[in-house]
């Protein structure tokens, strides 16, 4: 009896031997939990709010930690801004490489960010597109802009990265199409001169707010991307994406260097811009209007995006660096044109 009891009770202790050397062994490895600050611009919202969740799923998944994402979305310019002022964003996903570029220079961004992710940290793709609300106004081409019947909405390209997007094709229309910069100096300007608004919206949300819910205005310009997701939601507003001459909006994501080596974040983040980048995620960036920058991806959505005959990109304007030298700086062309021009 005693040799039985013996031996229940040395199993017993084997059992509670093993129990805490386990629970000792996953107390020790297991991850705590970690929140990314994501820092993007206002018409991305849409997108990751799919792939968010997803890739938080795959991190657990693979690792067993829970990740929580702190998200913020507005203007590209305004978000630059603040991350530059202090907001300390793990992961920044701009309207422009020039606006990563700004961060690079505030020593936020390690210099070659661009060749740490794929296809050059180039995320997402877009062109401008037209929306219209008049039955009797339909600009097809960027020449019909400057109609006198036209009223253009468009953000601030201070502010904004879509509205310097906006600004470089209206310009690249004329001078990048056998025009002078005189010429294309005139004709942006009669676009803005026609503005129907006494001060131009912070953001591309903003400038959809004025179109739509204060009816200013009769042509909105727009990322594609926002045009197709309206639609898939049920608009009736028609648009058109101009196809003799276009410009490749292209979308950066970057890893936010002195941050995350702060707040010990960088595998997760690290891991979260390269998974936006695989089919799954580049699957719900199509999904809301996005040209995806997957190959196949982009066949499976090809009947969604007309063809460009002319699709200029920034190199094309000289890089970034001459863009906002020449266009944006203060007292630069941009300011040149815009002054005292709203509201008339």
């Amino acid at each position: 009896m005693l040799q039985k009891y013996l031996r229940l009770t040395g199993l017993g202790l084997v059992s509670l031997v093993i129990t805490l050397s386990l629970s000792f062994y996953f107390g020790v490895n297991a991850q705590p939990p970690k929140t990314i600050t994501f820092v993007s611009y206002a018409v991305t919202q849409s997108a990751y709010s799919k792939i968010i969740p997803q890739f938080t799923a795959d991190w657990k998944k693979k690792t067993g930690q829970n990740v929580e994402f702190r998200q913020s979305y507005a203007g590209s310019g305004s978000q630059t801004k603040a991350i530059i002022n202090g907001l300390e964003a793990d992961v920044a996903a701009l309207a422009l490489a020039g606006d990563t570029k700004k961060l690079e220079k505030a020593g936020l961004i390690e210099p070659g960010w661009e060749d740490r992710a794929p296809n050059d940290a180039i995320v997402t793709k877009s062109v401008v597109a037209f929306v219209t609300r008049d039955k009797g106004v339909k600009p097809t081409k960027w020449s019909d802009l400057a109609d006198e019947k036209v009223k253009v909405i468009t953000a601030n390209p201070k502010t904004s990265g879509g509205a310097q997007w906006n600004f470089l094709g209206l310009w690249g229309s004329v001078a990048l199409n056998g025009g002078t910069e005189a010429q294309a100096k005139a004709f942006v300007k009669k676009v803005y001169d026609n503005i129907p608004v006494a001060e131009l919206p912070k953001d591309a949300r903003e400038a959809s707010d004025v179109f739509y819910k204060r009816g200013r205005g009769n042509v909105l310009l727009n990322y594609e991307n926002e045009a197709i997701l309206a639609k898939k939601k049920g608009s009736k507003v028609p648009y058109y994406v101009p196809t003799d001459y276009n410009i490749s909006i292209d979308n950066p994501i970057a890893v936010v260097d002195k941050n995350v080596d702060k707040h010990g974040t960088r595998a997760i983040a690290e891991a979260f811009v390269k998974y936006t980048f695989t089919p799954q995620a580049q699957q719900e960036f199509a999904k809301v209007g996005f040209r995806s920058v997957n190959p196949q991806v982009a066949k499976e959505f090809t009947s969604e995006y007309p063809e460009v005959k002319k699709l200029v990109t920034v190199k094309d304007f000289g890089g970034w660096g001459n863009i906002q030298t020449r266009f944006f700086a203060d007292k630069a062309i941009f300011d040149q044109i815009a002054s005292g021009t709203f509201g008339r």
